[in-house]
């Protein structure tokens, strides 16, 4: 291979370009992004934002030009053909590669009727971001209304709250129903409240519609009532961003469909990230796993691949995390099993266990076990004697050393 190219510029096309870099010096590898900035992490945004600290360039402004890449910003992908092993960029100019890695990431999704007419703001973009922020610096915006409340409909409703604007959320039945039992759910929306956040809750998708004469200027609900707003935020999903393969013959169903080698059903073609449909570790269901440490580990493997290493990737973490709610969340896996539990003043803690296996916990409060719950999920290990323990906010890892040094031995802080 003499030429790889890397369509996106987030954390999968990032670690896939460190990763081929690391283990050919000598491959030209082009990077293609729509965006005019240097590769950043969307899920630092809302920190950037905040503090106005350049966080979301995790590697460094100049981390392409530092790794010898050909990186080229503001430039729209047109159209892959696979036959000629090209990429045909918007402004007519044609890239040959010997391999390519599909990379380009997910937009916010709403399925509402009028969801194609304009001015409902995307911010899983950072220049979709800036154009949001530049409004609300210049005074232009003082009242928001997002639809939907997921993690990024939570957390952009957090950023807004902060910079001064009213916020309202029109919420299906729940805060964070798919990631979230009811009771997690219920701390969030308490803190979400607590911090001025006004919820309506009871509004599914076929009910909503956006209106708008030449833009959109409201949401309408089934009862008629018209929610207005200056900025509206469409919040209730993720959708990959497919267009560029319309006539390439890369199968997709909801996102690229790709094999355990992270190949498509074409050779030399790959697919990472938000953009990719994977198998899900615990639950076997095939869906595009929308999160940064998915993002990393499927670069990682993908660009391995693509120089013949046949590393197998073995499934997607469902996962997500709330950093600026005033108290820390952490969900993962799946919510099927056995669930126990245990509360204690502003510490919720569950976990669900199936087989006499981790499938998944919630966290809100004290989340420093996340990372042994995690790793004891991936590698599914019998829990069944210490599933007691892991309620303990003192659970840690000097407790499976000890357990592991002498097993008669219980609880050992």
């Amino acid at each position: 291979m003499k030429r790889c190219v890397i369509i996106g510029a987030g954390p999968a096309g990032v670690t896939a370009a460190e990763t081929l870099r690391v283990f050919a010096e000598n491959l030209e590898i082009i990077m293609l992004t729509g965006e005019p900035y240097p590769p950043y992490s969307p899920p630092a945004m809302v920190e950037y934002f905040l503090s106005g600290r350049p966080v979301h360039f995790w590697k460094g402004e100049n981390f392409t030009e530092k790794l010898g890449i050909d990186y080229r910003s503001n430039s729209s992908v047109r159209k892959i053909n696979p036959a000629t092993k090209a990429v045909e960029l918007a402004n007519g100019e044609t890239i040959n590669y010997d391999k390519l890695l599909l990379a380009a990431g997910a937009r916010l999704y709403s399925p509402l009727k009028g969801s194609d007419k304009k001015g409902i703001h995307n911010f899983k973009s950072l220049l979709a971001g800036e154009k949001m922020l530049d409004e609300v610096r210049a005074g232009r915006v003082k009242t928001s209304l997002i639809v939907g409340a997921g993690f990024i409909g939570v957390e952009i409703a957090l950023l807004l709250i902060e910079l001064g604007l009213q916020v309202r959320m029109l919420v299906r039945s729940r805060v964070m129903r798919e990631m979230l039992d009811p009771e997690t759910s219920a701390i969030v929306k308490g803190t979400l409240l607590e911090r001025g956040v006004e919820i309506i809750e009871g509004n599914d998708a076929d009910a909503l519609e956006f209106v708008g004469s030449k833009s959109v200027e409201a949401v309408k609900m089934r009862s008629g009532i018209e929610l207005k707003a200056d900025l509206i935020i469409a919040a209730t999903g993720l959708k990959p961003n497919l267009e560029l393969l319309k006539d390439s013959g890369v199968k997709y169903d909801w996102g690229i469909l790709v094999d355990n080698y992270l190949c498509t059903n074409i050779s030399d073609i790959y697919a990472a990230g938000d953009i990719a449909e994977t198998i899900d570790r615990l639950s076997g269901r095939r869906y595009a796993h929308a999160n940064y440490p998915n993002a990393v580990a499927q670069g990682r493997i993908a660009a391995l691949n693509m120089l013949g290493h046949n590393v197998e990737y073995t499934g997607s973490d469902s996962m997500n995390s709330l950093k600026h709610l005033g108290i820390p969340v952490m969900a993962a896996g799946i919510m099927e099993g056995e669930e126990i539990r245990i509360r204690t003043n502003d510490n919720l803690r569950k976990i669900w266990i199936r087989d006499g296996k981790l499938v998944g916990f919630r966290l809100a409060g004290d989340i420093n076990s996340a990372g042994i719950f995690l790793s004891l999920m991936r590698r599914s290990v019998d829990i069944t004697s210490l599933k007691e323990e892991l309620l303990d906010t003192r659970f840690g890892m000097g407790f499976l050393i000890d357990s592991a040094l002498d097993p008669s031995r219980k609880v050992i802080y």
